[in-house]
Protein backbone atom coordinates (compact mmCIF):
# COMPACT_ATOMS: atom_id res chain seq x y z
CA UNK A 1 0.00 0.00 0.00
CA UNK A 2 2.62 2.60 0.91
CA UNK A 3 4.32 1.96 -1.99
CA UNK A 4 1.76 2.02 -4.35
CA UNK A 5 1.08 5.48 -3.05
CA UNK A 6 5.01 6.22 -3.42
CA UNK A 7 4.64 5.22 -6.86
CA UNK A 8 1.60 7.04 -7.68
CA UNK A 9 3.45 10.02 -6.66
CA UNK A 10 5.76 9.57 -9.62
CA UNK A 11 2.34 10.14 -11.86
CA UNK A 12 3.60 6.51 -13.45
CA UNK A 13 1.27 4.54 -15.09
CA UNK A 14 2.14 1.45 -16.11
CA UNK A 15 1.46 0.18 -19.90
CA UNK A 16 1.48 -3.59 -21.16
CA UNK A 17 4.73 -4.78 -19.98
CA UNK A 18 6.55 -7.87 -21.48
CA UNK A 19 10.14 -8.85 -20.35
CA UNK A 20 12.60 -11.79 -20.81
CA UNK A 21 13.92 -14.05 -18.79
CA UNK A 22 17.74 -13.15 -17.77
CA UNK A 23 20.43 -15.92 -16.47
CA UNK A 24 23.76 -14.42 -16.74
CA UNK A 25 24.96 -10.65 -15.60
CA UNK A 26 28.59 -9.06 -16.46
CA UNK A 27 31.42 -11.19 -17.98
CA UNK A 28 33.38 -13.25 -15.28
CA UNK A 29 30.38 -12.99 -12.86
CA UNK A 30 27.80 -15.48 -11.07
CA UNK A 31 24.57 -15.09 -10.74
CA UNK A 32 22.24 -15.70 -7.33
CA UNK A 33 18.82 -14.97 -6.79
CA UNK A 34 17.52 -14.19 -3.42
CA UNK A 35 13.47 -12.88 -2.42
CA UNK A 36 13.94 -10.52 0.84
CA UNK A 37 10.39 -9.03 0.54
CA UNK A 38 10.57 -5.36 -1.02
CA UNK A 39 13.06 -5.62 -3.88
CA UNK A 40 13.96 -1.94 -3.61
CA UNK A 41 15.49 -2.87 0.30
CA UNK A 42 16.62 -6.08 -1.18
CA UNK A 43 18.64 -4.70 -4.08
CA UNK A 44 19.92 -2.19 -1.76
CA UNK A 45 20.72 -4.28 0.69
CA UNK A 46 23.34 -6.52 -1.62
CA UNK A 47 24.62 -3.14 -3.67
CA UNK A 48 26.06 -2.56 0.04
CA UNK A 49 28.21 -6.09 0.07
CA UNK A 50 31.95 -6.22 -1.14
CA UNK A 51 32.22 -8.11 -4.26
CA UNK A 52 28.55 -7.36 -5.71
CA UNK A 53 29.39 -6.07 -9.04
CA UNK A 54 25.47 -5.69 -10.01
CA UNK A 55 21.97 -6.29 -8.98
CA UNK A 56 18.62 -6.23 -10.50
CA UNK A 57 14.91 -5.93 -9.02
CA UNK A 58 12.58 -8.66 -10.27
CA UNK A 59 10.21 -11.60 -10.25
CA UNK A 60 10.99 -15.27 -10.29
CA UNK A 61 8.70 -18.76 -9.30
CA UNK A 62 5.93 -18.00 -11.18
CA UNK A 63 4.27 -20.20 -13.71
CA UNK A 64 3.87 -17.29 -16.60
CA UNK A 65 6.29 -16.50 -18.81
CA UNK A 66 6.62 -12.78 -18.29
CA UNK A 67 5.76 -11.13 -15.39
CA UNK A 68 4.97 -7.02 -14.17
CA UNK A 69 4.63 -5.23 -11.04
CA UNK A 70 0.90 -4.90 -11.19
CA UNK A 71 0.08 -8.63 -11.67
CA UNK A 72 2.85 -9.53 -8.70
CA UNK A 73 1.99 -6.84 -6.16
CA UNK A 74 -1.77 -7.99 -6.40
CA UNK A 75 -0.46 -11.52 -6.01
CA UNK A 76 -1.32 -12.47 -9.76
CA UNK A 77 0.72 -15.76 -11.77
CA UNK A 78 2.34 -16.74 -8.40
CA UNK A 79 5.83 -14.96 -8.88
CA UNK A 80 7.76 -13.52 -6.06
CA UNK A 81 9.37 -10.48 -5.70
CA UNK A 82 13.15 -10.83 -6.19
CA UNK A 83 16.73 -10.01 -7.14
CA UNK A 84 18.94 -10.83 -9.22
CA UNK A 85 22.19 -10.56 -7.23
CA UNK A 86 25.88 -10.97 -9.85
CA UNK A 87 28.40 -11.40 -7.80
CA UNK A 88 32.36 -11.79 -8.55
CA UNK A 89 33.81 -15.02 -7.45
CA UNK A 90 37.28 -13.96 -7.01
CA UNK A 91 36.08 -11.16 -4.03
CA UNK A 92 33.03 -12.96 -2.40
CA UNK A 93 31.53 -15.90 -2.31
CA UNK A 94 27.80 -17.71 -2.64
CA UNK A 95 27.95 -19.12 1.16
CA UNK A 96 29.12 -15.09 1.99
CA UNK A 97 26.27 -13.92 0.36
CA UNK A 98 23.41 -16.55 1.77
CA UNK A 99 24.83 -15.52 5.29
CA UNK A 100 25.13 -12.03 4.96
CA UNK A 101 21.26 -12.15 3.61
CA UNK A 102 20.14 -13.51 6.42
CA UNK A 103 20.07 -10.59 8.62
CA UNK A 104 18.20 -8.54 5.90
CA UNK A 105 14.71 -10.16 6.62
CA UNK A 106 12.52 -11.42 9.27
CA UNK A 107 13.08 -15.48 8.71
CA UNK A 108 10.28 -16.60 10.84
CA UNK A 109 6.94 -14.65 9.37
CA UNK A 110 5.74 -16.43 6.24
CA UNK A 111 4.13 -14.76 3.64
CA UNK A 112 5.28 -11.50 4.31
CA UNK A 113 8.21 -9.27 4.92
CA UNK A 114 7.73 -6.49 7.41
CA UNK A 115 4.32 -4.65 6.28
CA UNK A 116 3.95 -6.14 2.45
CA UNK A 117 2.16 -9.26 3.39
CA UNK A 118 1.15 -11.84 0.42
CA UNK A 119 3.18 -15.07 -0.86
CA UNK A 120 4.84 -12.71 -3.41
CA UNK A 121 6.44 -11.19 -1.03
CA UNK A 122 7.94 -14.31 0.58
CA UNK A 123 11.42 -15.12 1.79
CA UNK A 124 13.30 -17.65 -0.16
CA UNK A 125 16.59 -18.56 -1.18
CA UNK A 126 17.04 -19.89 -4.74
CA UNK A 127 19.94 -22.76 -5.68
CA UNK A 128 21.04 -23.43 -9.17
CA UNK A 129 22.00 -26.85 -8.62
CA UNK A 130 22.61 -29.69 -5.82
CA UNK A 131 25.53 -27.72 -4.09
CA UNK A 132 23.79 -24.72 -3.50
CA UNK A 133 20.73 -26.73 -2.07
CA UNK A 134 22.99 -28.51 0.44
CA UNK A 135 24.37 -25.18 1.48
CA UNK A 136 20.93 -23.28 1.77
CA UNK A 137 19.95 -26.38 3.66
CA UNK A 138 22.61 -26.64 6.13
CA UNK A 139 22.69 -22.86 6.51
CA UNK A 140 19.03 -22.66 7.35
CA UNK A 141 19.59 -25.59 9.93
CA UNK A 142 22.14 -23.64 11.69
CA UNK A 143 20.05 -20.87 12.14
CA UNK A 144 17.25 -22.89 13.29
CA UNK A 145 19.36 -24.58 15.55
CA UNK A 146 21.13 -21.45 17.18
CA UNK A 147 18.77 -20.84 19.85
CA UNK A 148 17.86 -17.23 18.42
CA UNK A 149 14.10 -17.79 17.50
CA UNK A 150 11.76 -19.79 19.10
CA UNK A 151 9.51 -20.04 16.10
CA UNK A 152 10.63 -22.52 12.90
CA UNK A 153 12.24 -20.71 10.01
CA UNK A 154 9.85 -19.69 7.50
CA UNK A 155 12.01 -18.51 4.91
CA UNK A 156 11.61 -20.87 1.31
CA UNK A 157 14.38 -22.86 -0.28
CA UNK A 158 13.66 -23.25 -3.96
CA UNK A 159 15.18 -24.49 -7.29
CA UNK A 160 15.64 -21.26 -9.47
CA UNK A 161 13.47 -20.75 -11.97
CA UNK A 162 13.44 -17.83 -14.52
CA UNK A 163 14.03 -15.13 -13.68
CA UNK A 164 12.53 -11.80 -14.91
CA UNK A 165 13.98 -8.36 -14.33
CA UNK A 166 11.36 -5.70 -12.95
CA UNK A 167 10.27 -2.57 -14.68
CA UNK A 168 13.20 0.23 -15.04
CA UNK A 169 11.02 2.47 -12.86
CA UNK A 170 11.93 -0.21 -9.79
CA UNK A 171 15.56 -0.57 -11.08
CA UNK A 172 17.89 1.28 -7.97
CA UNK A 173 15.10 2.72 -7.06
CA UNK A 174 16.84 3.73 -3.31
CA UNK A 175 19.57 5.78 -5.46
CA UNK A 176 16.78 7.74 -7.68
CA UNK A 177 14.62 8.22 -5.15
CA UNK A 178 16.11 8.25 -1.87
CA UNK A 179 13.67 10.63 0.02
CA UNK A 180 10.78 8.23 -1.19
CA UNK A 181 13.02 5.00 -0.83
CA UNK A 182 13.62 6.38 2.94
CA UNK A 183 9.95 6.96 3.62
CA UNK A 184 8.58 3.70 2.61
CA UNK A 185 11.72 2.01 4.23
CA UNK A 186 11.05 3.89 7.91
CA UNK A 187 7.25 3.78 7.31
CA UNK A 188 7.26 0.36 6.34
CA UNK A 189 9.16 -0.88 9.96
CA UNK A 190 11.70 -2.55 8.02
CA UNK A 191 14.79 -1.42 9.94
CA UNK A 192 13.00 -1.62 13.52
CA UNK A 193 11.99 -4.97 12.91
CA UNK A 194 15.22 -6.24 11.76
CA UNK A 195 17.43 -4.62 14.66
CA UNK A 196 14.49 -6.17 17.48
CA UNK A 197 15.37 -9.57 15.10
CA UNK A 198 19.03 -9.42 15.28
CA UNK A 199 19.98 -6.79 16.94
CA UNK A 200 22.34 -3.67 15.89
Amino acid sequence: MIRSILLGLLLIAPASFANEAITEGPAGTEMAVFAGGCFWCTESDFDKMPGVVETISGYTGGEASTADYQQVSAGGPGHIESVAVFFDPSKTSYATLVEAFWKTIDPITPNAQFCDHGSQYSSALYYANDKQKALLEASREALARSGRFEQPIATLILPRQPFYPAEEYHQDYYQKNPLRYNFYRTTCGRDARLEELWGN
